[in-house]
């Protein structure tokens, strides 16, 4: 995929454009999607005792390797998805990039992340990529197949790989969940959105949490 989208606003337009892709695609695949299912949960549900993430050491989109404490001060705002992912993913980063917009100077207090769930395929230089078309502040993480199992243990998060039965192995999906986390600057966990979640919804949700 050499071109992923060309802006913010070709990612809002490929977000709404495969839609219908979404629901007829990935049936014909015989998937069942976990996003999908996820998109069934409340739209935020606080739990702050919740043991839902913790230390990570992933490589960003500049090539550098980074923890958890290259964050410290700042609240979370975690999503695990992947590049190449035709749907969920890039609307629910149009929906935290669209509710960070919102939160005018409160959104300095947070740091989106996506840590992708396709290790092998989202190198460093892809998610530069990928992640200039949302927020400017997203940062882009990834690693070895074993550290973002790691993560993704860490934060509860199902991912599996879907291969297409058409005899080329890099053509797959990765089925996965779907949630956004919010984690406090002190590593607690504070709540998680689900897909359904409007911009506005969180933009909401996260002023009051702030």
């Amino acid at each position: 995929m050499k071109d992923l989208f060309s802006g913010r606003s070709g990612a809002i337009i490929a977000a709404v454009a495969v839609a219908g892709w979404f629901a007829a695609g990935l049936y014909y695949f015989g998937i069942a999607p976990e996003s999908v299912q996820n998109s069934q949960m409340p739209v935020a549900e606080t739990a702050g005792t919740a043991a839902i993430g913790g230390p990570f050491s992933l490589i960003d989109q500049d090539g550098k390797r980074v923890t958890e404490q290259d964050f410290a001060g700042k609240y979370l705002l975690v999503y695990f998805g992947y590049a190449y992912c035709p749907d969920i993913c890039p609307a629910t980063l149009y929906t935290m990039t669209e509710a960070l917009d919102q939160l005018g100077d409160k959104a300095k207090a947070v740091q989106p992340i996506l840590i992708t769930v396709d290790p092998e395929r989202d190198t460093p230089e892809i998610l530069k990529q990928y992640v200039g078309n949302f927020h400017p502040d997203l940062v882009g993480l990834t690693g070895s197949p074993a550290e973002v199992s790691a993560a993704a243990k860490a934060y509860r998060v199902y991912f599996a790989k879907v291969v297409v039965d058409d005899g080329d192995p890099d053509n797959y999906l990765v089925d996965h969940s779907a949630f956004v986390f919010l984690i406090a600057p002190n590593g607690g966990y504070i709540t998680h959105f689900s897909s359904s979640t409007t911009p506005a919804e969180m933009a909401e949700r996260l002023a009051e949490l702030l």
